[in-house]
């Protein structure tokens, strides 16, 4: 990557927010070669600020300033809650009215970024970039992807061209919309893609360059966003399999769900004893989506499933419908209401 141009003035560059949420990308190991088992008690983490310090290069695309959102320390990983979502929307929506502010990166853990920066695509009211980035190894690892991931992000946040495109997702040198980005493998470096759709464009060592832009609803043209939403009606997901018993979600309606997300087989479709339990959870009230779990194609609008009163999801991965339903029941219980909001976003 050819060295940027000196800065004539900071005071002349982008402005760019750095938020970090924790992750893979904000933890050490005890040694360059553990890449898998890092983090932990006795092992200290890495601060926004470090970040600064070790990636001086910033200083010559953006005047960064960073905000914590770490989750606080001693809290087991993988404990992030919708609470936790709450907050960081709220802050973002702050930031994204700021004159200053020209973009934002969120770094966050990858297990589930996907779903949480589709969320802010959602409730985040703004024309500017937030870009997600994380890294599938520590900050110490040996040939770690962190520091370029994040190096990377922030140019995309500095770029003008990232405007108006809703949430992104920048790793790999990939930027991918954050409505179609999805983990694709467990530890590989090229795990994040837009599986039906492809990237978006590309953080490539001369530009960052865009190649289209997202068509469904986002961010300043989105219905749910601009305001908080400190609770949303539960929302379950049950997977489809062979012979998959319908007693889950009759279990998931005993408990509260006010919407059931079916991970269907094929082309979205239910086992016969799911299909039993879907007809008694509909008749309490319960508003029903199917996605597929094959990971690739839409879920169709079809006679029978128009008959069955499912809302098809769509090629939308269950965790972002899960999501997607629990914003739609704040607003409506109606099969066709909630169809229309799958359509549009």
């Amino acid at each position: 990557m050819p060295p940027e141009a000196a800065p004539t003035g900071a005071a002349k560059l982008p402005h760019v927010v750095l938020m970090s949420m924790g992750g893979t990308i904000a933890s050490r190991a005890t040694d360059r070669l553990n890449i898998t088992n890092y983090g932990g008690p006795g092992v200290p983490r890495v601060d926004p600020q470090d970040w600064i310090h070790d990636l001086p290069e910033l200083a010559y695309i953006a005047r960064v300033t960073t905000e914590d959102f770490r989750a606080p320390p001693g809290r087991a990983a993988g404990s992030e809650i919708y609470d936790d979502l709450v907050v960081v929307a709220r802050r973002l929506n702050e930031l994204a009215r700021e004159p200053d502010v020209d973009g934002i990166v969120v770094t966050h853990g990858t297990n589930i970024m996907a779903e949480v920066a589709f969320y802010m695509n959602l409730v985040v009211k703004t024309h500017k970039p937030i870009v997600f980035v994380g890294s599938q190894r520590p900050w110490t690892g040996l040939s770690g992807d962190g520091p370029l991931n994040l190096y990377n992000a922030v140019r995309v946040a500095a770029s003008k061209d990232a405007w108006n495109k809703g949430v992104l997702h920048c790793m790999n040198q990939n930027i991918n919309a954050a409505r179609d980005v999805m983990k694709t493998s467990a530890y590989r470096m090229q795990t994040f893609k837009g599986v039906d759709v492809g990237p978006l464009g590309f953080a490539d060592p001369d530009r960052v360059v865009f190649y289209r832009e997202p068509l469904r609803r986002h961010t300043f043209n989105s219905e749910f966003a601009g305001r908080a939403y400190p609770q949303v009606p539960d929302v379950e997901v049950a997977y489809g399999y062979q012979e998959a018993p319908g007693y889950l979600i009759d279990a998931m309606v005993a408990h509260g769900a006010q919407g059931v997300v079916i991970d269907g087989i094929g082309a979205g479709s239910a086992t016969a004893s799911q299909t039993e339990a879907i007809k008694r959870a509909q008749a309490k009230g319960v508003v029903v989506v199917m996605t597929t779990r094959t990971r690739s194609g839409r879920v169709q609008m079809t006679p029978r499933r128009a008959e069955s009163h499912i809302v098809a999801g769509d090629n939308l991965q269950p965790e972002k419908a899960r999501l997607l339903l629990q914003l739609a029941l704040t607003k409506t219980h109606d099969i066709k209401e909630v169809q229309r909001i799958f359509d549009e976003y």
